[in-house]
């Protein structure tokens, strides 16, 4: 055989190495990341080095159907995202236009694509800040990106980046950021052939507007409520460069809320999108917000105990009761007290007895003398008791080791 003829032996070997399928599989990072890009919000992801997130894109753009632009952060000038004056016959009445690099153009006339820019955090401060721009405006040089273009960026973390600088607090605020990490299945799978499928959020058309309310809702609520983290600008320098609560990130939040909602995506799902938009502290506790939120009324729960809903979490379910026993005391009638054992005897039928030892204790402690015990009360004697001896023995049982292990 000639070189020639090995050579196309060997370019073959690599065309079927490289040939992959996909499959619809869940993964929680990649759905966050096509929900994202669906909402036509830039993404950040951060890696270490080799876990795989070029990749990711590479198989995301093949998937959603677009071209894929990569722009190498680190080795370009500011220049080439702020583009560079041409000047003319005329500069006096026509101005110095600023020309923009090639890839832009060649995005403008494809009128969609997604622009992936690499190595963002080995760029230096002067690149960060002519990227501003194209993040938030979606403008090189005088060249207006079409709304057919989704920006995605990768960055590895300070410490394994080759010469790496922190984000910039500006152009950090205006990404959302995902912590990629490599999932084992999903590499030993797809190293055998098979990778998952990036798809787009199935929206809802009828779910529309009420997500677009809710998000409004809770997020306004939230801030009300806390004010204090409306702007937040973290101390240190290395937190400044990743996610943190602002105007603008909150902006981000609301509208990550409105199309998970419209797409009913998972808890997980939501909580990596909300947490990468405004940090985790302010992320989990907008969380905890959206729990409350989606508490049951407990008048509504005490009007009709038979056919009282309650949800399915344990610490959301025990949260509810807690607030029928509060609205009994902030009300106390005969009739709401008997309402209220109906609607722990109807959590007794559909989850687990050992929730109702506090409620049903801080009820009985509502009790007038004159208020005879309905026979809901009987019911749920045997339960509780029986719960509360378990939490004695566990209890018992704990003290008894620890004193073992003192001595």
């Amino acid at each position: 055989m000639t070189n020639t003829s090995q050579l196309s032996v060997a370019d073959t070997l690599l065309g079927m190495l490289r040939t992959a399928e996909s499959e619809p599989r869940p993964d929680e990072q990649l759905e966050a990341l096509t929900l994202a890009v669906a909402a036509d919000l830039p993404v950040l992801l951060w890696g270490e080095p080799g876990i795989g997130k070029t990749a990711v894109l590479t198989r995301l753009a093949d998937s959603l159907g677009l071209p894929l632009t990569t722009v190498i952060a680190s080795v370009h000038e500011p220049s080439d995202f702020s583009g560079l004056p041409i000047v003319g016959d005329d500069p006096a009445t026509q101005g110095v236009p600023m020309a923009p690099p090639q890839w832009a153009v060649e995005l403008v006339a494809a009128g969609r694509g997604l622009l992936f820019l690499d190595e963002l955090s080995t760029a230096t401060p002067a690149v960060q800040a002519a990227l501003l721009r194209v993040v938030l405006e979606r403008r090189v040089g005088a060249l207006q990106l079409p709304p057919g273009v989704r920006i995605v960026a990768a960055a590895n973390p300070r410490a394994s980046a080759a010469d790496g600088w922190e984000l910039s607090p500006p152009l950090a605020n205006r990404f959302v950021h995902l912590h990629w990490v490599h999932d084992r299945e999903v590499v030993v799978r797809g190293l055998g052939g098979v990778w998952p499928r990036a798809e787009l959020p199935s929206l809802d058309p009828a779910a529309l507007a009420p997500a677009v309310a809710y998000a409004r809702r809770a997020v306004c609520g939230f801030l009300e409520a806390r004010p204090t983290l409306i702007h937040r600008l973290p101390n240190s320098e290395t937190r400044r460069g990743g996610a943190w609560p602002s105007p603008r990130s909150w902006e981000t939040a609301l509208t990550l809320l409105a199309f998970g909602t419209a797409a009913s995506v998972s808890r997980e799902v939501l909580a990596l999108l909300v947490r990468g938009a405004v940090g985790d502290g302010p992320g989990l506790e907008l969380l905890a917000h959206l729990d409350r939120m989606d508490l049951p009324d407990p008048e509504s729960l005490l009007s009709d105990p038979p056919t009282a809903e309650l949800p399915e979490r344990g610490d959301l379910r025990q949260a509810a009761l807690e607030a029928v026993v509060a609205a009994v005391g902030a009300r106390p009638e005969r009739d709401r007290w008997e309402a209220a054992w109906a609607v722990l005897v109807r959590a007794l039928e559909s989850g687990a007895p050992d929730l109702l030892v506090a409620p049903a204790s801080a009820l009985a402690a509502l009790r007038r003398d004159d208020w005879e015990v309905p026979d809901a009360v009987e019911r749920l004697a045997g339960v509780v008791g029986i719960a509360e001896r378990a939490d004695r023995s566990v209890a018992r049982t704990l003290a008894g080791a620890a004193t073992a292990v003192r001595r």
